[in-house]
């Protein structure tokens, strides 16, 4: 098994509610098991095409047998449940449902077409950052070093974390 972090985030359609549903449907992952799950932030959009309302984001972490590629596939599939649309002509950074992307899968490097790890971004991401150093303190990012070194880079970005939502706090606390 390996761990896997997965950043969630939406801002449509009841985010704190899609990102549930989701963390819902990672627990139900073949050969996937649901290790932790941050509490969800509020984060300004970041380098949006356009005006549209915060986003809603979180960290959930995983051990799976998956491999990257076949979890990813996974991940896009429970997007288009929650009626994701992923089209070529649709700008990076666009509002959306629900974004899952994947983090790191244990310390493994990977550069393809549809698939880099770690995330090529995820130091620069306020967003990703605060809740994957409140689930993982002391992990680290492949080449980069300690994930919660890079904070300081992104004190200006505008983010804060939510209360958790209902039944969060029992799953918790079953771990």
């Amino acid at each position: 098994m390996t761990f896997a972090f997965i950043g969630l985030g939406g801002n449509l359609a009841h985010p704190r509610r899609q990102l549930a549903r989701a963390v819902r449907a990672l627990a139900r992952l073949p050969r996937t098991r649901l290790v932790r799950v941050s509490r969800d932030f509020v984060s300004a959009p970041l380098d949006a095409p356009g005006p549209q309302p915060d986003y809603v984001n979180a960290v959930a972490v995983i051990a799976t047998s998956l491999a990257p590629r076949a979890l990813l596939a996974r991940l896009h599939a429970l997007e288009r449940r929650q009626r994701r649309e992923r089209r070529a002509d649709t700008p990076r950074n666009a509002a959306r449902t629900l974004d899952l992307d994947l983090l790191l899968f244990g310390r493994r490097r990977l550069a393809a077409a549809t698939l880099t790890l770690p995330h090529p971004r995820m130091h620069r991401r306020a967003f990703v950052l605060l809740p994957l150093v409140s689930v993982a303190r002391t992990v680290t990012i492949p080449r980069r070093g300690l994930a919660r070194r890079h904070l300081r880079a992104v004190r200006d970005q505008a983010i804060a974390p939510l209360g958790p939502r209902r039944g969060h706090e029992m799953a918790q606390r079953n771990r």
